[in-house]
């Protein structure tokens, strides 16, 4: 065996890694999107956010608290807004020079934002608020998610 070929086989795994990774992100970025999408939804229409009451759940308290907008604008919209950044960024990471280069970076920093943004809101959910949104809590899920993958996609591709 050469050492061309030797090379080779060795990194078709780390690219079948990164591939299922890429694909694992999509699929957090659908739920995202989906999620978002509701909530965007509800502000849009001004109705009542589907939760799960309880001593502890109030979505509507929390989706309408002073932390629900950032700069007037609902944070809801702001998700939605970011997921399907998130989304176009992973579709054209092979397609875009730029992105083949720098996709993975680029990833991971809007997921490092999303993710310390979605720290804060969990912080003000638990400390502020006393309350918790299930749908929010969802979404912060997804995005630590989201921070994890691209992190080790990140660290893997800097290794190669």
């Amino acid at each position: 065996m050469t050492t061309a070929s030797t090379n080779q086989a060795a990194t078709l795994p780390a690219t079948r890694s990164q591939d299922m990774l890429r694909t694992i992100s999509l699929v957090l970025v659908v739920i995202g999107i989906i999620i978002s999408a509701y909530l965007s939804y509800t502000k849009l229409t001004n109705t009542a956010v589907v939760c799960a009451e309880g001593d502890a759940f109030n979505c509507d308290a929390v989706t309408t608290s002073v932390y629900g907008k950032v700069a007037g604008i609902p944070i809801a919209y702001l998700g939605l807004l970011t997921y399907l950044f998130l989304g176009a960024l992973l579709l054209l990471e092979n397609r875009i020079p730029f992105l083949r280069d720098y996709g993975v970076t680029v990833v991971f920093a809007v997921t490092l934002f999303g993710f310390i943004y979605s720290m804060f809101l969990v912080y003000v959910q638990a400390s502020i608020l006393k309350s918790f949104c299930v749908w929010c809590l969802g979404h912060e899920v997804v995005m630590t998610l989201l921070f994890v993958a691209s992190g080790v996609r990140l660290f893997r591709s800097l290794r190669a």
